[in-house]
Formats: structure tokens, sequence, C-alpha cells
């Protein structure tokens, strides 16, 4: 096969910290998949089966638009939920439409055994060299925690900019200088320059403005475009926005039984994928004084299905509202914007009184 150029199916922004983990970790070069857009979720759900969940639609649209930027190698991760199987019927769907592609799935290898990675990655490349990955896998992480900590920090407060696009500009001229980083010192450099930069933009916050929390499924909360770019809505409705899932605080700082037993009260077993953080954090929001949650999913999504009267409890004992939003191919911009702006007044209200 010709030169190795890989892709995984985009998520957010975590694009950068991948790019520069295939290319200087893996000496491959990195095709940056395409935004997903109306085109991802046409292409996808015309080649996907009907009762798959929207995420798989998605990343099968983006693994044939990364195809046809010129990716040879294809990349899949695991997980919890039926993640797991989707790359199994990702590489059956391409190899049946004709696309002669490598494809590497992840969801073989064992969290437990980190050397079955090294398998796969032997796969992308097999002329790899461990020392690269050893020296650039912990700069791709820790870049995972800043983007991580720096969208944080723009969701509490975009919605109260002076000057309207401050927080974005800074945000795209960071991701872009992200992509050159190669070192820790250069890394640490450009998180601080950067971070000087968030801070020095000016905001008019009120005394006690709305606080809203999202919690729901890994994919839809964290890929602007599968929820219709819901936190921007709601940022320009003059809201904090508070989100805890992320890719930091899901994976690389996992909470570890702590969770469970905070809301050993309202949910005893394990319902599966994010549902107990969904619940936990719910909780959290709850308690801090939250004016309201949103939980957001993809239809379909069994895990977070089974949270859904758990959250009504909580809602039920705390006095919070709850909106529920249930994300497929078919769902309206103009449906999302009329219930967010319903639910506006709502909370609106609710303060006022």
């Amino acid at each position: 096969m010709a030169k190795y150029k890989v892709s995984f199916p985009q998520l957010g922004n975590y694009y950068v910290p991948l790019e520069v983990l295939f290319t200087e970790g893996l000496g491959v070069e990195y095709i940056i998949p395409p935004p997903i857009t109306k085109r991802t979720l046409e292409i996808g759900s015309r080649y996907s089966p009907d009762s798959v969940c929207a995420p798989f639609k998605y990343t099968l649209g983006n693994f044939i638009e990364t195809i046809e930027a010129g990716a040879n190698t294809l990349v899949q991760a695991g997980g919890v939920c039926r993640l797991g199987y989707y790359g199994e019927l990702d590489e059956q769907i391409l190899r049946d439409l004709g696309y002669e592609v490598r494809f590497v799935n992840l969801a073989k290898a064992q969290i437990s055994k980190p050397y079955t990675f090294y398998n796969y990655f032997k796969e992308i490349n097999p002329d790899l060299s461990l020392n690269k990955i050893a020296q650039i896998l912990p700069v791709a992480l820790q870049m995972v925690q800043y983007i991580d900590e720096f969208e944080d920090y723009i969701r509490k407060n975009i919605g109260f900019e002076e000057e309207q696009g401050s927080f974005t500009s800074v945000h795209q001229d960071f991701l872009a200088e992200l992509r050159q980083v190669r070192t820790k010192q250069e890394l640490k450099k450009t998180y601080h320059k950067y971070g000087k930069y968030l801070k020095e933009i000016k905001v008019q916050i009120p005394q006690n403005p709305l606080r809203v929390g999202i919690v729901g499924e890994y994919y839809t909360i964290m890929e602007p475009f599968s929820n219709h770019y819901m936190e921007k809505e709601l940022a320009q409705m003059g809201i904090v926005v508070d989100r805890w899932m992320n890719v930091t605080n899901s994976l690389l700082h996992r909470p570890q039984k702590k969770d469970k037993e905070r809301i050993k009260h309202y949910a005893k077993y394990n319902m599966g994928a994010t549902s107990m953080f969904t619940i936990d954090k719910a909780l959290e929001f709850a308690k801090k004084g939250y004016d309201g949650i949103i939980h957001v999913k993809s239809s379909g999504c069994t895990p977070e299905i089974d949270a859904m009267p758990v959250l009504q409890n909580i809602s039920a004992d705390y006095k919070i509202p709850v909106l529920y939003f249930s994300f497929d191919s078919q769902t309206s911009d103009i449906g999302i914007q009329t219930r967010l702006e319903a639910f506006y007044d709502m909370i609106m209200m609710r303060k006022e009184n």
C-alpha cells in the first residue's frame, strides 16, 4: 500500500492532539477529518442500518469523507456500549461499498493490557518507534487536558463577552498553535500564552446569572454539530453553560467508585456507558442550585434512556427542571430552537419569582 495516510472520526477539537500523536509518534501522515456537516449525516444515514444510533451514522459518513480526502488507513475506537461493535460494522460496510482501505479497530485492544494497543499501532505503521511514541504520548495527553480546560472556561464565559467573537478568535488561534507543538516545553509555553489571552477578554457577568448543566451521552454531548450547537445557543441567551463530560474527565481522570457512592440513593446498579456519570453530574448540578439541566443523547441510546427516570427523581427531589433531547438524523433545528427558548423563559420566570 502507498504511504500511510491515517484518520480517525471527528469529535470536537480532539483532532489536534490526534494529529500530533499520529504524525510524530507513529510516523504517518494524518488526514484531518472534515468537519461534521449535514452531508456527513446524509452519507452515514444512506449506508447505515436504520436501527443504529446517530453517532454511528456520523462516524461512518465521516470515514467516507476522510477517504475522499485521501485517507487509506482508518482507526476506530472501542467503548462500553454498542460503540464496541462499530468498528466491525464500519469495516464491513466500507468493504461492501468497494473502498480498499486498511481498518484498525482499537476496540479489540484491552485497556488493562497496554501492549495490546502497541500491537494495533504496529498495524498502522509496522516500522514505528516505541521511543517516539513514549516521547510524544505525554504531550498529546496533556494537550487534551489543556483543550478541555480552555473549552470549559469558554463555555462559562462566552455568553458575556463585551466584544463578540473574542473567545472564538483566541480559541481558534490556540488550536492552530497547538498543531505546531512537539515538546512539553512548547506546550506549556503555548498554554500559558493563550491562558493569559483568555483571562484578558473582558466579560460582563451579572451578579446572579442563569446556570444550566448539560449531561448525557458521550458523542452527542461532545460533537457540537450532533447536538445542533446547543451550547452556543444557550450562551447567546446569556446563560452560564457547564458540562463535565469530556475526554479528560471521563477517560484520563475517570472517577473510581466515588461517583457510585454519591448516587447510591438513586441508582444501585451500573446501567452502562455514560449513564452513571449522567446521574452523578445531574445530582451535583441540582445540589449546587443550578437553574436547569439539559439531558442530551442519541435516539435509541439504551444506557441514557435508563438514566432518564432517575433524572426525573432528582428533578422532583431538588425542584430543578430537566429538558430532554434525543437526536437523530431527522432532528430539526427549528424544533431545538423552540424548545430551548421555552426552557429559557421557564427558568428565567422561576428565577425572578
